[in-house]
């Protein structure tokens, strides 16, 4: 063994000794897979710069779970975050199925005759989760019908019943073709995916059948057929065994209710009756009632009735006097 793969494994040592301090079995496991490809990547690496890159951002995740383990909270929400496909490679798998619908038809191609002209399609599962607050980053506001359509970042020019294009001309068309992709990468990155899709069960008893088929007709997404989600919804409601973990149980039990607040449920409505949105697109993006609501929901504050003004001006009139 050279000095290279002696590095490698006192690095891979200490990784495996911090992740045998975490908390629940799901975060040692996770951690456990990602110290093992990590350190793979790095032995697989033959130049000596790069090498040492890989081991650099190693020690940096090792540093973050050993201050997790330690009780920083915002390292274990970063850890967290990992774990469940907020950031980082996990949160790729999960988004990558929903951007695409394959069994939806194509849009026509803006530019007659150019297939690479093709503007983007958005999904039924995208387009439930770009237009909710919950599904959001939190600097990230919900977008709306309209959007997705005519995106914000077009010039008014590109609509050609438009004034400015009856007095400038048409917008290239190329250029509107480039608008429409940056505007669906930018907006698609600002999602937090779910970790599955849920089927609402039919309000219609008699409709077995249907909501039978209805579940098989729904995209089978990351960790569908497992019991992730409801094992994280289980340790924000009662204390779990957490052998090997210094961090209280109340503390860690707050972490997680924080993490249902990051993690959006997407669910299909089988039947049109038992839907409570507009537009007819089958999904509706929740959240968990044990989320601790601390996020900005991205959705527009009531208008003030009648009464309201009334209260605000003899308040405000009191507030003067005094």
């Amino acid at each position: 063994m050279n000095h290279g793969q002696q590095t490698i494994a006192s690095v891979y040592r200490s990784y495996i000794r911090e992740i045998r301090r975490l908390p629940h079995a799901y975060l040692r496991r996770v951690f456990r897979l990602k110290a093992e490809d990590d350190c793979r990547a790095a032995l697989r690496t033959e130049c000596d710069d790069r090498r040492k890159g890989k081991l650099r951002r190693v020690s940096k995740t090792i540093q973050k779970v050993r201050a997790a383990n330690n009780g920083n909270h915002l390292a274990f929400n970063h850890i967290l975050d990992i774990a469940y496909g907020r950031v980082g490679r996990l949160k790729w798998e999960l988004m990558e199925p929903l951007l695409f619908d394959p069994n939806a038809p194509l849009p026509p191609p803006i530019i007659p005759g150019k297939e690479s002209s093709r503007p983007p399609a958005y999904s039924q599962e995208l387009t439930a989760l770009l237009t909710s607050g919950l599904s959001r980053k939190k600097k990230a506001k919900a977008l709306v019908l309209d959007d997705l359509s005519f995106p914000p970042i077009l010039p008014e020019r590109a609509d050609p019943n438009s004034s400015d294009a009856q007095i400038l001309g048409p917008f290239s068309k190329r250029r509107e073709v480039n608008a429409r992709w940056k505007y669906f990468r930018q907006e698609w990155k600002k999602v937090l995916p779910p970790l599955q899709i849920s089927v609402s069960p039919s309000r219609e008893v008699s409709d077995e059948g249907s909501e039978l088929g209805a579940s098989a007709a729904v995209r089978k997404i990351g960790f569908d057929g497992t019991v992730v989600l409801e094992e994280l919804v289980h340790l924000t409601t009662k204390s779990e065994n957490t052998s090997g973990a210094s961090s209280p149980r109340r503390w860690l039990r707050r972490r997680y209710q924080e993490l249902l607040g990051r993690l959006p449920i997407l669910t299909f409505f089988s039947s049109p009756n038992d839907m409570k949105i507009k537009g007819g697109s089958g999904f509706l993006v929740s959240s968990s009632p044990n989320a601790l609501k601390t996020r900005n929901q991205g959705g527009p504050l009531p208008y003030a009735t009648d009464d309201d003004m009334a209260w605000n001006s003899k308040a405000s009139g009191e507030q003067a006097r005094h």
